[in-house]
């Protein structure tokens, strides 16, 4: 079993280099929304100190949007998805592969990238280093929200507006722990508490989106 979840994983990231002008998308746009709001708002650092988390928090969940739509469209078009459902016994670990590829090529470019626009805001340290964990603790609980609501509308046309509406309501409260915690540590306090939590919301999603995933494709194959 673990060679097949290996084998959607490497297949996975194939494609996503066929098509990396996709999978580009979401920390260039991290990286524009960032760079334009000390433009709107004001150039001082002190400003920029106190909404910069709450900015590349907010940044970070819209573009982690960006890719979620050709998630399972360009199999579901092909054929591809109807033969995974019906000829794969453990769909569900076959999901949890396909979002870890998904977080491999959307997530983690835009872990990478949030220490640099965290510079440009004049972050301490230490407050770069919680973002930098809650960003690596929030960013798979989004795809794995995302991955849901992309198999329940896989199987519509222009489904992006009804994807988005879908998925910001349910990743508030990563988005709320996740700047809370930056927030907290720049005042001097301990962000264990928003910390675990959202560790909790990773392990429940690593747990039951798999599932929920699996069910939503098994229902669009129908």
């Amino acid at each position: 079993m673990s060679g097949i979840l290996m084998a959607t994983v490497k297949r996975d990231l194939r494609l996503a280099v066929r098509r990396w002008s996709e999978f580009a998308l979401p920390p260039l746009f991290l990286l524009l929304v960032a760079s334009l709001f000390p433009l709107g708002v004001s150039p001082s650092l002190e400003t920029l100190g106190m909404i910069g988390p709450g900015v590349i928090w907010v940044a970070a969940l819209l573009a982690a949007l960006l890719g979620l739509e050709t998630l399972f469209r360009p199999d579901y078009e092909d054929g591809t998805l109807e033969l995974l459902v019906l000829g794969t016994p453990m769909l569900p670990a076959v999901c949890l592969a396909r979002v870890a590829a998904h977080w491999l090529v959307t997530g983690l470019p835009l872990l990478a990238i949030a220490p640099l626009v965290a510079m440009m805001y004049g972050l301490k340290t230490d407050v770069l280093m919680v973002l930098a964990a809650g960003l690596l603790l929030g960013t798979p609980i989004l795809s794995m929200i995302g991955a849901v609501a992309a198999a329940l509308t896989v199987s519509l046309k222009r489904s992006a507006p009804l994807l988005a509406l879908l998925v910001l309501p349910l990743c508030v409260p990563v988005l709320i722990f996740g700047a809370r915690a930056t927030s907290m540590v720049a005042s001097g306090l301990p962000v264990d508490g928003p910390l675990y939590l959202m560790a909790a919301l990773l392990v429940l999603a690593v747990t039951l989106a798999p599932f929920a995933i699996a069910a939503a494709l098994r229902i669009n194959m129908e």
